[in-house]
């Protein structure tokens, strides 16, 4: 079966639907607002039910802002790398240090986003490990990839496609940038350049990250 991608923004930071023989939704947003939110997925003909599994990226406070609406909403099943579990269900909010100036800015920013942002803790349904999971169980041709460099516990999903939803492992331009690759927060850039590897290894044609738009892959084997 054909895979369908839609890119959901929710608040800041985009979302992800992929459909196939299932449906599930990479990352959950910045925002609390689910009555929109709602709205928006009937829009593109989306039933919230239909949404089988929550696919974290990262344990971020800006992607799990509507986590727990969302979860409510749908149903579906939360997961997360384990190290990053225990933000995830006690609404942390953890940053990483800053790699630009672009960073520095953004860190600020988010700050005071985060601050005024409040949202619960949401109660994880599987702890994935670094070797990953498949999500054929879930109707979808892919796996979740363990691939660190923003955080320690960032993972991609990565299809069958080539299609690889990377969270903040790149981002794509202003206002964090000038164009899609490194992201301007992180943990470890050399790490970050290390999953890109795998990811091209692994044949990822299309990246689609959390902050800007989707771009093709061959770019960041040019940034190696």
């Amino acid at each position: 079966m054909a895979i369908e991608v839609r890119r959901f923004p929710i608040g800041l930071t985009n979302s992800y639907l992929i459909k196939g023989q299932g449906l599930i939704l990479v990352d959950a947003g910045s925002r609390r607002n689910p009555d929109v939110v709602e709205e928006k997925l009937r829009a593109l003909s989306v039933n919230p039910k239909d949404i089988a599994l929550i696919v974290l990226t990262h344990g971020h406070w800006d992607h799990i802002a509507c986590l727990s609406d969302l979860k409510k909403m749908t149903g579906g099943k939360v997961a997360v790398n384990h190290r990053e579990k225990e933000w995830v269900e006690k609404a942390l909010k953890p940053l990483p240090r800053v790699l630009t100036p672009w960073g520095a800015l953004a860190k600020i920013l988010s700050r005071l986003v985060a601050t005024a942002t409040r949202f619960s803790g949401t109660p994880v349904d599987f702890s994935l490990q670094d070797d990953g999971v498949s999500l054929e169980a879930f109707g979808i041709s892919g796996k979740v990839v363990h691939t660190p460099g923003h955080t320690q516990g960032s993972m991609t999903v990565l299809l069958d496609t080539g299609d690889a939803f990377v969270g903040d492992l790149a981002m794509n331009g202003f206002p964090l940038g000038f164009g899609p690759g490194m992201p301007c927060i992180a943990e470890d850039p050399n790490t970050v350049k290390t999953s890109w590897r795998l990811l091209l290894e692994r044949g990822a044609k299309k990246i689609y990250p959390a902050h800007g738009k989707p771009f093709p892959a061959d770019v960041l084997e040019k940034k190696l």
